[in-house]
C-alpha cells in the first residue's frame, strides 16, 4: 500500500497509541490510504476550502485531505485516545490542521469555522451519523454553511438519502435530502477495508445544495414526512390523520391522491402538502 506521506502507518499509529476502535462510540477505522484518498478526490478541489471532518479517528482521511492539497481541515474528535495521534498530523502539516475535542453533535460549526467556503468529508461514526446530516440539511438559512458534504456511510443508510419515490428505501430523509440538495452514491468499500470489519458494505455519498429548493415551511414538511412514513403502510388519509387536523382538505389542497401511500408521493408533492398544512 503506497504511503501518501511520511507519517507511521496507520496500523502502527493504531498500535502505538492503543487505539482499539470502539463500538459504543460507532467507530471503525478505515485503514486504506488508496480508498481515503479515492475519497479526499471525489469532494473535488480542496485548496481554496475548510474541511470540515467528524471523527477523525487514528487520521486516515485527515492524512488523504492534506495530501490532496486541502487548505486547511477542522477536524472534530470525542475520543481523547486520538488527540495524540493527530497532534503527530498537525506537527506534519504545520497550521493546516486543527483538532477540536467535543461531541459534533453539540458544537456549532459556523462557530468554529466562520465564513469560509467549507466542504464536510468524512467518515461518520456509525451512531451519529445519519442525525449529523439531518442537522447539515434543515439549517433555518439556506444556502447552508458548507458548498458539498462528501460522507461514508453504511450503504443502507446511502440508498435512503438518495431513494427515489417507489423504492422501499424511499422515505423522510430523501425527501429532505432531495428538496435541498442533489447527489448520489460515489463508490462502495467492503468491509474488509476497515478495522474492525463491520457486518454490511459502506458507500460514499456527496450532496450538493440547491440554490433555490421549491418554497417550504421547513417544519411543516418534517411534521409532514414523519407523519406519512411513520405509517408507511396506510394511505395518505389515513396516516396524516396523526396530525390533529383533517386530512382530506390537505390532500385534496396538494393535489394528491388520497388513497396514495407515502413512497409514491414524490418531493414537490411532500412541498405541496407542507405548504398546505402551514396555511390552514
Amino acid at each position: 500500500m503506497p504511503q501518501i506521506d511520511s507519517l507511521p502507518p496507520l496500523r502502527e499509529v493504531i498500535s502505538q497509541h492503543g487505539l482499539d476502535a470502539r463500538k459504543s462510540l460507532g467507530q471503525n477505522f478505515l485503514l486504506d490510504l488508496n480508498l481515503t484518498s479515492r475519497i479526499a478526490r471525489t469532494a473535488g478541489a480542496l485548496e481554496d476550502h475548510t474541511i470540515l471532518e467528524v471523527g477523525p479517528g487514528p487520521g486516515g482521511l485527515t492524512r488523504a485531505l492534506l495530501a490532496a492539497g486541502a487548505g486547511h481541515v477542522v477536524a472534530i474528535e470525542k475520543d481523547s485516545r486520538c488527540l495524540p495521534a493527530l497532534a503527530q498530523i498537525a506537527a506534519h502539516y504545520p497550521g493546516r490542521l486543527t483538532v477540536i475535542e467535543g461531541d459534533a453533535l453539540k458544537l456549532d460549526p459556523v462557530a468554529l469555522i466562520g465564513k469560509t467556503p467549507v466542504k464536510i468529508v468524512a467518515n461518520l461514526p456509525y451512531n451519529v451519523g445519519t442525525q449529523l446530516l439531518l442537522n447539515w440539511l434543515t439549517p433555518a438559512d439556506w444556502p447552508p454553511f458548507w458548498t458539498s458534504v462528501t460522507l461514508l456511510f453504511q450503504k443502507e443508510v446511502g440508498e435512503r438519502i438518495v431513494a427515489q419515490p417507489g423504492s422501499k428505501a424511499y422515505g423522510r430523509l430523501g425527501v429532505l435530502a432531495g428538496w435541498r440538495c442533489t447527489g448520489g452514491m460515489m463508490f462502495d468499500i467492503g468491509p474488509q477495508a476497515f478495522i474492525p470489519p463491520p457486518k454490511v458494505t459502506s458507500t460514499v455519498v456527496q450532496l450538493t445544495p440547491r440554490d433555490a429548493p421549491l418554497p417550504c415551511d421547513l417544519s411543516a414538511l418534517a411534521k409532514i414526512t414523519a407523519a406519512a412514513f411513520g405509517q408507511r403502510r396506510k394511505m395518505l388519509r389515513a396516516s396524516l390523520k396523526t396530525l390533529g387536523v383533517s386530512s382530506e382538505p390537505l390532500i385534496e389542497a396538494a393535489g394528491l391522491d388520497p388513497t396514495a401511500r407515502a413512497e409514491e408521493i414524490d418531493i414537490a408533492g411532500f412541498v405541496r402538502l407542507a405548504n398546505a398544512f402551514a396555511s390552514r
